[in-house]
């Protein structure tokens, strides 16, 4: 059974850096797919990044677009999210997602796994 446990998460102000990890337990993170959504307070949880098995293949939301960055180091069975300039507006709960099937990244509905989430708290 693959487990997804996120860390990282916490209070920063407008403009701050951080960045968010997630273990992957169970089985090697290289035979998934991994990424990020997140859900705020009255909204739907949305797609945030993604990252191929390999690493070769990443893609990000537009309002998150040059200011966050995916990454993966499969020999420590990690996946990152690095979030610079963040905005009152990315304050969410950040979920990692796995999966082994195939297919696009942006629908929740094509995600096996899920963690329990890290708060992410964005002050103006």
């Amino acid at each position: 059974q693959v487990q997804l446990v996120e860390s990282g998460g916490g209070l920063v102000q407008a403009g701050d850096s951080l960045r968010v990890s997630c273990a992957v337990s169970g089985r090697t993170s290289s035979s998934y797919d991994m990424g990020w959504f997140r859900q705020a307070p009255g909204k739907e949880r949305e797609f945030v990044a993604a990252i191929s098995r390999s690493g070769g293949s990443t893609s990000c939301a537009e309002s998150v677009k040059g200011r966050f960055t995916i990454s993966r180091d499969n020999a420590k069975n990690t996946v990152y999210l690095q979030m610079n300039k963040l905005k009152p507006e990315d304050t969410a709960v950040y979920y990692c997602v796995g999966r082994v099937r195939v297919g696009i990244f942006d629908s929740d509905s094509m995600w096996d796994y899920w963690g329990q989430g890290t708060q992410v708290t964005v002050s103006s």
